[in-house]
């Protein structure tokens, strides 16, 4: 593996130990199972693609393929999270309601068609805008801190090498 992947994973896990004391400090509650869940401030998907993309900027440049391919993977990552899951939770509800009645259907019995109430849905299934330029943000910050300590490593190998 390759310090941009540890540099991405590191950055992921740092956003969701930050979501604990975050929302420790927004509702009071400490709920430290927060650091396996999806959602919330801020958003893990943002903070490891920003810290790829922002690394390999760095370290190769913004000509290059590697660059362009993860920013555009990055963008369709965070736009993901902002809500196309959560709608899809919504749309799974429906679908399974239309299941269930045509199997009633298909089964010749009487169709008498309730809507059920649906099951609560995870609150924090996808992102707001806020949370997903948080995880940005704080993804470009370990992308910049990355390239620097591997910059800085590089030269001193180059230099004790020398002597």
């Amino acid at each position: 593996m390759n310090k941009g992947v540890y540099l991405a994973l590191f950055s992921i896990g740092l956003a969701q130990g930050m979501k604990i004391p975050i929302h420790y400090v927004k509702k009071k509650e400490w709920r430290p199972e927060l650091f396996f869940g999806t959602g919330g401030m801020p958003s893990s998907h943002s903070a490891g693609v920003s810290t790829l993309t922002t690394y390999i900027a760095l370290q190769r440049g913004l000509p290059t393929f590697d660059f362009a391919l993860s920013l555009v993977y990055g963008l369709i990552v965070m736009y993901d999270a902002q809500g196309v899951r959560r709608q899809t939770g919504e749309l799974t509800l429906k679908v399974n309601s239309m299941n269930d009645l045509i199997e009633k259907i298909q089964k010749d019995e009487s169709v008498e068609f309730k809507q059920k109430s649906p099951k609560r849905l995870k609150e924090m299934l996808g992102h707001q805008p806020e949370e997903v330029i948080g995880g940005a943000i704080m993804g470009v910050l370990v992308g910049v801190i990355g390239h620097l300590c591997t910059k800085k490593n590089r030269k001193s190998s180059i230099f004790e090498v020398r002597f």
